[in-house]
């Protein structure tokens, strides 16, 4: 196994809780300034999660859930519009500081980065919402911690498929086996297993809890802090306190023995 020099990281429900409070209010603010009457309730958008991408996922509702709509335009170009304006409204809800980063996860990045281990994003979100992101809760400086920014349309699959974490892996100019990811969701964990990537640490939220996570090095509520220790849902002995470094090392060490369920 080789000694690990890089952390991936996904975004969308891994960094930050953006989907229920942001992209799903985003898309529906996207919704009404283009006279549409729809409106993703908190529920329905945990169906819509199924897949990723937000083209691929207003897409997927009208395939699905609303066959008989007509766009105005062509149905491609309606829906890259209507994704742009989307995105802008996501921008301006992450720049108000409305969602913030979740437990544990500044800790993590600094620690990392004080240990000279590497930090990428894999990510099917836009690279606009990414660095949107990142300023608003780490500062114009965390631009500059990231070795690679893995994000939107740079492949032409997206999670599952392995396509975002090859591309982030071939940027850093790493093996898969010196890298671990860090997802939310069973779409992630899939794209980093396909890609090679053998140590992927789950933190669920509520959208992704009741999902699938075999082949996952541990699962945990979240990364968490000294006075909020994670909870663990799988795998391996529970931290001392909150996921760190030293436990991130000895599970990418652990990486090709089966967890205990």
């Amino acid at each position: 196994m080789a000694e690990l020099k890089a952390l991936l990281f996904d975004v969308d429900g891994t960094l930050a809780d953006t989907e229920r409070n942001g992209h799903r209010v985003a898309f529906n603010r996207a919704f009404l300034d283009a006279g549409l009457d729809w409106v993703w309730s908190e529920d329905f958008y945990g169906e819509l999660l199924a897949v990723t991408g937000g083209k691929e996922r207003i897409l997927y509702y009208l395939e699905r859930f609303n066959k008989h709509f007509r766009p105005p335009r062509e149905l491609s170009v309606f829906i890259t519009d209507l994704h742009r304006a989307k995105t802008e409204h996501f921008k301006t809800l992450i720049s108000s500081g409305a969602i913030p980063l979740r437990s544990g996860v500044r800790r993590l990045i600094t620690e990392a980065m004080a240990q000279r281990v590497r930090l990428g994003i894999a990510t099917t979100t836009t690279a606009d919402n990414v660095l949107a992101l990142l300023t608003s809760t780490l500062g114009e400086e965390s631009l500059s911690w990231f070795d690679v920014i893995a994000a939107g349309d740079l492949v032409p699959k997206k999670k599952p498929a392995p396509d975002i974490y090859r591309w982030a892996i071939a940027a850093l100019g790493l093996t898969a086996d010196a890298c671990l990811a860090i997802e939310d969701s069973e779409n992630g964990l899939r794209s980093a297993l396909s890609a090679g990537i053998g140590s992927v640490l789950i933190t669920v939220n509520s959208y992704t809890e009741k999902e699938d996570f075999n082949g996952a090095s541990m699962v945990v509520s979240h990364l968490g802090e000294k006075d909020s220790p994670p909870r663990v849902i799988k795998g391996g002995a529970a931290p001392a306190t909150y996921v760190d470094m030293p436990l991130l090392r000895r599970l990418h060490r652990q990486s090709s023995k089966p967890i205990s369920a």
